[in-house]
């Protein structure tokens, strides 16, 4: 015996049966699957065309184990039985169905051509819901059939809406859920705006009390131990009354103290009808902080709690972020100090190194060993005082406070100063520089001291990573708006694997012990940030080590209306033979720069008194009368501030030039200087050829602006 199939025509949808599928215009009720199991072939036919009217898909099996299969795949609407079967027969598949769950309910139609009374009870024991005899007759079969698939669709249609209900009350529990947790979500994001909005301490502890009333609670309190287990700080928010006995509640300090002690939240009843919620703010393993929560005992459900521990958790984030933010501050303002101290520290003894150098230059000649100590002395007091500025500019550069003051440049002028400033260095190597630049005037918006800077550090550098009688190139071009100038060495050049770094702060490629070239490495991180500070960038290329290197800065610019003469070079050509000044005092607590100071301006023609503190300063003004004072800031006891007014009050000082000579160079002094009185602040080693320039011309020098 075998299995015939249903519809020969009938398009497959699972592995071992056929469907028929008809397709129609209006959209048509869901068909169902009818399973018909028999041994027979010819039955198969017979069942498909008598059920073929009923438009349903028709599944036919021929053996019960191939019955089962589809039922553990498919949904029957009715199972259409033979009773006798080979291997197994159709009672004992209905009782396999039924041990399935799944089709434990589907209806059970046997068909078969004899049945006797004890067949029939066991087969209605199985669930059979009717017994058909062989052969059908169509009508029968049909109206029966329909019948239950009509049940089957009915059932299935109230499913769906038992589901749809179910699904429906869901959704209405989810969409609570959701405006809660969109409310929740709204709250802790504004929480989280206005907890790291400032990261001032105290602004950030008024936002976290703000926010806790009365989301969290109808009174906050925050408590800040101190490093022995007491409270450093004590913040209600509202602000308790003086009969305010809840606020001082004895139960809520010990519950508070206890949470300090054991780090844990606690809620805590501290009457019959009110309760606190008291959490620690924890940084890590350290407790920052301990906040009380107070409200009605009702009040603290687990969502509430769930919510107050998210905003606690936030809350000693920002607490922690505005404490290391002072600490950092705090940080910074001391080195701040240090870093002026250090300048000024350093800077005091370049001052007399620098003065002798000057007076042996004076000399009408010296032997030729002298002449190149002189010499060397010069160069590496002149390299230390470009490494102390170049220090204290990157440390106010990070820290933002350097600004640049754009003016009109012609880019002529600028590369003519820049040279000068490097024209000593590139002489003693005996290297060449070659500058090309745009046939065009090119002027640019910038700060010329700060532009200036830059090329002087680019060539400089060049000349440092480049052999002596070698050639540097300096070049101009122009175009869309953009100068690009770059500086081409033939000198040591770059490894690839640096050239990412080599504009990071105190990145260097030499690592050796010698360190030959010397540097701190933030040379050409100063030229980033400065030229950046001017709407630029910066750039470097090199083919590898022992091939040079070419470093090209892009600036805004354009072609100027006309060409200007550039700017006359500013070289010292030495003093007038009159002086406008012929009385100077000078007031330094540091005995070799006040000698050397003295020399050298003796040398010049000049009458000059010393002293070493600031009220014998005021004592020898009161009898010399000077037309100049040249003023430290550092003095012991009155310092150069209170000497500086001290002067300006008496009548034998109050119009001399006053110049501030110290090693202190940062902007507060600077500040400081100009409200004390004086006329000029100069920090040491100050630049002799410009000293002498403004001594030789008092009067002029009190209305001019010199930057030194």
């Amino acid at each position: 015996m075998g299995l015939g199939t249903a519809k020969r025509a009938q398009p497959q949808l699972n592995k071992g049966f056929r469907v028929k599928v008809t397709a129609s215009p209006q959209e048509a009720p869901e068909k169902v699957n009818i399973l018909v199991v028999d041994d027979l072939p010819e039955k198969h036919v017979v069942f498909s065309t008598v059920l073929d009217e009923l438009d349903q898909n028709i599944v036919s099996a021929r053996s019960g184990q191939e019955a089962l299969k589809y039922i553990l795949e498919m949904e029957f609407a009715v199972i259409l039985l033979d009773v006798n079967m080979p291997d197994i027969d159709g009672l004992e598949t209905a009782s396999l169905i039924r041990q399935y769950k799944k089709s434990a309910q589907t209806p059970i139609v046997f068909i078969t051509a004899y049945v006797d009374e004890l067949q029939a009870r066991r087969g209605y024991a199985l669930g059979a819901v009717d017994y058909i005899p062989s052969p059908v007759v169509p009508e029968v079969l049909r109206s029966k059939v329909r019948v239950f698939c009509e049940l089957f669709r009915m059932n299935r249609q109230l499913q769906k809406q038992a589901m749809q209900r179910e699904q429906l009350a869901r959704s209405e529990a989810a969409l609570a859920a959701a405006e809660d947790a969109s409310h929740r979500a709204d709250y802790l994001a504004e929480a989280s705006q206005r907890l790291s909005r400032s990261l001032n301490f105290d602004d950030t502890v008024k936002a976290l009390l703000d926010l806790c009333v009365p989301m969290l609670g109808e009174r906050a309190t925050l408590g800040i131990p101190d490093k022995d287990g007491g409270v450093r700080r004590l913040e209600m928010h509202p602000a308790p009354r003086a009969d305010d006995a809840e606020a001082f509640n004895p139960a809520l300090r010990s519950a508070a103290d206890a949470v300090v002690r054991g780090r844990q939240f606690r809620l805590e009843p501290i009457s019959d009808t009110r309760a606190a919620a008291i959490c620690p703010l924890m940084a890590g393993d350290e407790i920052r902080g301990v906040l009380a929560l107070v409200g009605p005992a009702d009040f603290f459900d687990s969502g509430r709690i769930a919510l107050i521990r998210e905003v606690v958790s936030r809350a000693a984030i920002a607490l922690e972020n505005a404490r290391l933010y002072s600490a950092v501050q705090e940080a910074d303002r001391r080195k701040n100090e240090f870093l002026a101290m250090l300048a000024h520290e350093l800077r005091n003894p370049l001052a007399p190194i620098r003065n002798a150098v000057h007076i042996l230059a004076s000399a009408e000649s010296l032997p030729p060993k002298l002449g190149w100590a002189r010499d060397v002395i010069g160069r590496q007091a002149d390299h230390m005082a470009r490494l102390i500025d170049d220090l204290l500019d990157v440390s106010r550069i990070v820290q933002g406070k350097v600004t640049v003051r754009p003016e009109k440049l012609q880019l002529a002028t600028l590369i003519e100063r820049s040279v000068e400033a490097s024209s000593p260095r590139l002489g003693a190597r005996e290297q060449v520089l070659d500058v090309v630049l745009p046939k065009e005037s090119i002027e640019l918006d910038g700060d010329q001291v700060r532009l200036s800077q830059v090329l002087s550090n680019l060539i400089n550098n060049a000349c440092k990573f480049s052999p002596p009688r070698t050639r540097i190139r300096l070049e101009g071009k122009y175009a869309d708006g953009e100068l690009q100038l770059s500086v081409k060495d033939e000198g040591a050049g770059i490894a690839p694997e640096f050239l990412p770094h080599m504009f990071e702060l105190f990145a260097q490629a030499d690592q050796s012990l010698d360190r030959s070239q010397g540097g701190l490495g933030i040379g050409l991180t100063l030229v980033k940030h400065l030229v950046e500070l001017h709407g630029g960038r910066v750039s470097a290329t090199s083919e590898g080590l022992g091939k040079g290197t070419t470093v090209t800065i892009c600036l805004p610019a354009r072609v100027g209306v006309q060409a200007v003469t550039p700017l006359p070079s500013v070289l010292h050509k030495g003093v007038p033979g009159h002086h406008g000044a012929s009385r100077i005092l000078v007031v330094d607590d540091l005995a070799a720069s006040a000698e050397t100071l003295m020399t050298l301006l003796e040398m010049e023609g000049f009458q000059v008194r010393v002293a070493h503190e600031g009220q014998a300063a005021l004592d020898i003004a009161r009898e010399f009368r000077p037309d100049v004072v040249l003023l430290d800031i550092g003095l012991p006891g009155m310092n150069g501030f209170e000497v500086a007014h001290g002067l300006r009050s008496q009548p034998e000082s109050q119009d001399a030039l006053l110049i501030a000579l110290t090693g202190y160079g940062e902007a507060e002094s600077r500040a400081r200087s100009a409200e004390a009185g004086f006329d000029h602040h100069m920090v040491k080693p100050a630049d002799v050829n410009l000293l002498l320039s403004m001594l030789a011309n008092p009067r002029d020098a009190r209305n001019a602006v010199v930057t030194a």
